[in-house]
């Protein structure tokens, strides 16, 4: 082995991931030194992942034996369950200097999702400033700007001078969510700009804060919505913004990292919805039990297995025909699938679409027009190649429009073709009728279901092509019967 492949080796092993067992054993042997040492070498987001699965004796030693000023954030990455392994069996001295070394909306929202019991024991503990600023976070709706936003910020007035405004911030930034972007204010307490911290240290030190103020700034209220307001931020590129209340005064920000929570955590609502999940879960797949994982997707199954009712109450209708005329069961399937997938791709486009702020509700007919004329270059094209290979399929025998082995003799005789130009021309018109239909349908719930304030998500594919496979098998079935003249 060259000498290149053992440094790389070694380069390797060092960067491997810590483990619990890794922590475990520090905390078994007290090696106190090399834990601290994980701390200041080790993201807080890794420490957290593998303290995750430790006990709260364990977890206790840690942070009784690191300093505060290390494990204050990494408190924050800890799951539920072991902040409220923590909380519960900490003392009320060693609590006290966790909690008051947080940001108000992160304990927030912790002890949102806690027990009252552990909940009130975390109140009494905080400070004074802290549970004045989270009985103020607690008051805002859910997935709102407020509910999400942190109160802890630099607001300085506008007449002060760079000189003494960076004076301000040595004194007071250390307390601060962030120092990157300083938010300014009138002598009326209205918020009326931000300045940059590369600003002010270019900015000659006489400067007031208002000639170098940023003053067409993006804001948001306490109401707004959380995931547009987390758009705002991929929009408009910035790392914080502002919160207002109804009178336009300052009362907290929201910072990039709580933008990312958010699309995150949409994202992955978005995608349960979409694949008939329900329920929320803030907790990983495989920390979730067996039961947990299940039961979320019970409830769905067996709605749209109700729903299925309808198709199977169609195929009921048409089982005289199908009897008369066999083979337009081999070709229901193709239908079907053809159909739910087109809507579903549709269905994906709008809801993100909708997500991203690139069209809304009003512009309902604008984009169905769009998606009309879309969906009738795609029909039209898989329409053609459908009728080609579904003669091909009898051709070669995949599929036999009559009795007996069709290689016997002349395959292109009027009992093979008339049949087989039937069948194609059935399946064919079908999946052009359908896929119109499925990918108008695609287009008209997710838009009606934002209209109304719903989220589009909640109408998932599993629905759409539960709705389409009764539409398309009407479809079917009734130009059959024009086809085939079946009675």
């Amino acid at each position: 082995m060259s000498e290149l492949d053992v440094e790389k080796e070694e380069l390797e092993e060092e960067e491997e991931a810590l483990s619990t067992d890794d922590l475990r054993e520090l905390i078994v042997n007290k090696n106190v030194k090399d834990l601290r040492e994980i701390f200041l070498t080790t993201p807080d987001a890794d420490i957290a992942e593998a303290a995750n699965n430790l006990e709260p004796t364990e977890l206790i030693y840690i942070f009784r034996n690191v300093p505060s000023s290390s494990t204050a954030s990494f408190f924050d990455y800890l799951n539920q369950e072991a902040k409220e392994a923590l909380v519960e069996a900490m003392s009320d001295r060693e609590l006290v200097k966790i909690i008051n070394e947080q940001s108000a909306d992160d304990v927030t929202d912790f002890i949102g999702e806690m027990p009252a019991n552990l909940a009130f024991k975390v109140l009494c503990v905080a400070s004074k400033d802290m549970r004045e600023d989270i009985n103020q976070l607690l008051n805002y709706k859910d997935n709102t700007a407020g509910s999400i936003m942190t109160t802890e910020f630099l607001e300085l007035k506008e007449d002060l001078t760079v000189d003494h405004a960076i004076e301000m911030i040595r004194k007071r930034g250390k307390d601060a969510e962030t120092i990157y972007t300083i938010f300014v204010r009138n002598s009326q307490r209205d918020f009326v700009g931000t300045v940059d911290l590369d600003d002010l240290i270019f900015a000659s030190k006489d400067q007031q804060l208002k000639e170098i103020m940023n003053r067409d700034v993006v804001s948001c209220t306490t109401s707004d919505d959380q995931e547009a307001v987390a758009q705002m931020f991929r929009k408009y590129d910035l790392t914080a913004m502002a919160v207002l209340n109804d009178d336009g005064k300052l009362v907290g920000l929201i910072t990039i990292d709580d933008a990312v929570d958010v699309l995150t955590e949409e994202a992955t609502e978005d995608i349960q919805m979409m694949n008939a999940l329900s329920g929320e879960s803030g907790d990983s797949y495989l920390e979730n039990s067996t039961w947990k994982n299940a039961k979320r997707c019970i409830p769905w199954i067996l709605i749209l297995l109700v729903l299925g009712a309808f198709s199977s109450f169609v195929l009921s209708a048409f089982e005289e025909k199908l009897a008369a005329q066999a083979v337009l069961a081999a070709f229901i399937p193709t239908v079907l699938d053809s159909a739910g997938n087109s809507g579903g791709q549709t269905s994906a486009i709008m809801i993100r679409g909708l997500a991203l702020g690139e069209f809304g509700p009003k512009d309902f007919l604008k984009v169905l027009w769009k998606e009309i004329r879309s969906a009738s270059v795609v029909a039209v094209i898989v329409a053609a190649f459908t009728f080609v290979w579904v003669m091909i399929e009898q051709y070669t025998g995949i599929v036999s429009t009559v009795d007996g082995n069709i290689w016997q003799g002349n395959c292109w005789n009027m009992e093979f073709f008339v049949p087989s130009i039937k069948c194609a021309a059935l399946v064919s018109s079908t999946l052009f009728c359908a896929i119109v239909v499925s990918k108008c349908v695609g287009t008209i719930i997710p838009l009606c279901a934002a209209k109304l304030k719903k989220d589009p998500a909640l109408l998932s594919q599993p629905i759409l092509s539960t709705l389409m496979d009764v539409i398309s098998l009407l479809i079917y079935f009734g130009i059959a019967v024009l086809i085939f003249q079946l009675h």
